[in-house]
């Protein structure tokens, strides 16, 4: 069976049109159970296999990744694994190929892994995170992902902000506004990134995509939006306050961190622009889910003028939040 390509072509995805592309890729027999799991960007699946175990089953999003860009992701996550640090690697078929094909939608397998979040990291957790965090920064800094995006406001903010100019999302009683205030915002914080080391990340490690698992510790999960940047990225968003609120906290990262890799200082002012571009990235997240399915999948009141004036009113609060730290 072959799927459509395109964002429509999910539709076609079927348990049997799923455990066929597994046991292709596998090369090995599935057992007839296939369950959705939640994902708000592409299709994934947990599938049964025949001589015991399970596997989960990811169908990338078209348009979302370049072939090249999700290959990035699993030479990034085979690294890793190889260098024995705790991630969710692909798996590979008998030719060492972690990315298939299924009528133009990309997949890949994993291994199915238990775990759960940490809610309130113990001090020594936070260490542990930080240890973590420096192994994946270790190894990321050894070379570049060539086809990823660059978090830079010049570079992934722009993007983004293209893309909301011409999506139509915003109503014309707040776009001017708003994507006048984005402009300036980024244009205020560029600056602030020049001579900023740029290294393989992450890109989303906020908490829910670090697991605990008893016994082993940290994992970190779900590479889909690895880029390139600032090591501070990956740092940020795991914090439960602002600085100085989650000081403590942020100095528990970074003594686990600088185990393995060395911190930049200088990075901890890029915090918060670092959070007005995640504003950016938010608003984009969303428009592209809209244009991709007709819907939104987080807010139920996003696309309203209202909403828009509540992401405008963040926008210029964060900038005089910004101001105000220079």
């Amino acid at each position: 069976m072959s799927v459509p390509a395109g964002a429509a072509g999910f539709e076609a995805l079927t348990p049997d049109v799923v455990m066929d592309s597994a046991e292709r890729a596998l090369g090995r027999r599935t057992s007839g159970i296939c369950r959705p799991l939640t994902s708000y960007i592409n299709r994934v699946y947990e599938i049964g296999l025949e001589d015991g175990g399970h596997v989960i089953a990811k169908f990338y999003r078209p348009g979302r990744w370049s072939r090249e860009a999700l290959q990035d992701e699993h030479d990034f996550l085979r690294e890793l694994a190889a260098d024995e640090i705790p991630v969710v690697a692909p798996l590979a078929d008998a030719a060492g190929a972690t990315l298939h094909d299924e009528g133009g939608i990309c997949f890949a397998l994993f291994p199915r892994m238990g775990g759960r979040p940490c809610d309130e990291p113990s001090r020594e957790e936070w260490r542990q995170i930080g240890r973590l965090i420096g192994r994946i920064h270790a190894a990321g800094a050894r070379r570049p992902a060539a086809h990823r995006i660059v978090i830079d406001p010049r570079e992934s903010s722009r993007q983004h902000l293209d893309f909301l100019r011409g999506s139509g999302a915003i109503p014309r009683e707040v776009a001017g506004r708003y994507l006048d205030a984005a402009q300036r915002l980024l244009d205020c914080i560029a600056p602030r990134f020049d001579g900023a080391a740029r290294q393989r990340l992450h890109g989303d490690l906020h908490r829910m995509n670090l697991l605990w698992r008893p016994g082993e510790g940290f994992q970190a999960i779900d590479f889909d939006d690895m880029a390139n940047g600032p090591a501070i990225q990956d740092l940020w968003m795991l914090l439960p306050d602002r600085l100085p609120a989650a000081r403590a906290e942020f100095d528990g990262l970074l003594e686990g961190y600088e185990t393995f890799a060395e911190y930049d200082d200088a990075q901890t002012r890029l915090i918060e622009p670092l959070r007005a571009m995640r504003y950016l990235h938010y608003a984009a997240w969303c428009a592209r889910q809209k244009a991709d399915e007709g819907r939104t999948l987080l807010h139920p009141e996003w696309g309203s003028a209202d909403f828009w004036r509540r992401e405008l009113a963040d926008l210029q609060r964060q900038a005089r939040d910004i101001e105000d730290l220079a």
